[in-house]
């Protein structure tokens, strides 16, 4: 079957020309629909209530989505609660511990994050177990990350906080669209909702993860285009793949699955190194490029700012002492004022009054010898 046009379940990237998916449409002049299937949606505060979580009750956060964070801080603001200075967040990611500094003034002491996985971050976590996690999370009973938490012993608690809502899908004409491309298992509940039919349907189905592979089974929809594979890592790399006929290869874990570094237990136990496959150097390579500019674009910017502030810090002394000197001199010049002595005015205007009395004296004397 060919494609030429095809439905992405995902929102456009926000660089189209950088992205994978340019390739197909150049390569292969496939039309390319992007659209995200479902939205997210705070839980209200009557239903988080329910619950009986009181946040400051807690030492330490797991944010693992710019989802979580934003939805925390939105609880904490209807519920009037404030956290504590001391509270500690641990990110899955650095973008998403740098997401924090929208609510919080960022310190290295009290913010941690992994490196690339989920993983990597349980790893900094075990050496702090003695604090209180608290997970805000989707209200889905069980994720990716709940499970590798579960499985590394961690005492958590975990705080539904948002959801996902399936969005109408019905404005879309099936019959126009060769492929549809999956990301999520909402995203297969967004498609069922809005079309009961589409496993009879002649369309071709591409999904991403095993999670989103098992959604597809379980509604009876055949899968078509599996990613990611061993030769292709991404959703664009499996469509051209099949576009161009290979045969469909292994299926890896996807990203959010991977376990990169072993993970210690409190049994000792050790969750086994999975690495993921690249079968492209030159696109291994590149990405690892790429990786490196970003990394010193944000260390650079981060001495920009820190340059900033201290020059700023500086100024700010400068204009303190200066304001000091001038009191200083204030202060001076008036003590100066103080201590001058002054002539009395009365020794001044007594002497034409002594000059003017002589001459009395004289008419006095004058007149007696007369």
């Amino acid at each position: 079957m060919k494609i030429k046009k095809i439905l992405i379940s995902q929102p456009a990237p926000a660089d189209l020309e950088k992205s994978p998916y340019r390739n197909l449409i150049n390569k292969h002049n496939v039309d390319i629909t992007f659209f995200k299937f479902f939205e997210v949606v705070g839980i209200p505060v009557s239903e988080f209530r329910k619950t009986r979580i009181h946040i400051s009750e807690y030492s330490a956060i797991i944010f693992n989505s710019k989802n979580s964070i934003d939805h925390f801080f939105r609880m904490l603001k209807e519920l009037r609660e404030t956290v504590s200075e001391e509270m500690k967040y641990f990110c899955s990611t650095e973008a998403i511990a740098l997401y924090l500094q929208n609510y919080i003034q960022y310190r290295k002491r009290k913010v941690f994050f992994g490196n690339q996985y989920f993983s990597d971050l349980l790893e900094v976590m075990s050496k702090h177990r003695d604090e209180k996690f608290l997970f805000p999370c989707s209200d889905e009973k069980q994720t990716e990350y709940t499970k590798a938490l579960d499985k590394a012993k961690f005492k958590y608690t975990k705080a539904p906080m948002y959801t996902s809502a399936p969005k109408d899908l019905t404005k879309f004409k099936l019959e126009e669209y060769d492929a549809i491309a999956l990301f999520s298992p909402i995203g297969v509940r967004s498609l069922v909702k809005s079309f009961p039919d589409i496993k009879n349907r002649n369309i071709t189905i591409a999904a991403f993860g095993t999670s989103t592979h098992a959604a597809l089974k379980e509604q009876g929809i055949k899968l078509t285009i599996a990613a990611p594979t061993q030769s292709a890592p991404s959703m664009a790399m499996a469509i051209e793949n099949y576009i161009m006929g290979k045969e469909p290869d292994t299926v890896i874990a996807s990203k959010g699955e991977l376990v990169k570094h072993s993970v210690k237990n409190t049994i000792g136990t050790t969750v086994k190194k999975v690495k993921p496959v690249i079968a492209n150097k030159e696109i291994y390579k590149q990405r690892m490029e790429e990786k490196k500019a970003q990394a010193a674009a944000r260390r650079a910017a981060r001495a920009a700012e820190r340059a900033k502030a201290e020059e700023a810090k500086a100024k700010a002394e400068k204009a303190k002492e200066e304001k000091a000197k001038v009191e200083k001199a204030k202060v001076a010049t008036t003590k100066v004022v103080k201590a001058t002595p002054t002539k009395p005015k009365v020794a001044a205007t007594a002497k034409p009054k002594t000059a003017a009395a002589k001459p009395k004296t004289a008419t006095k004397k004058a007149s007696a010898k007369k």
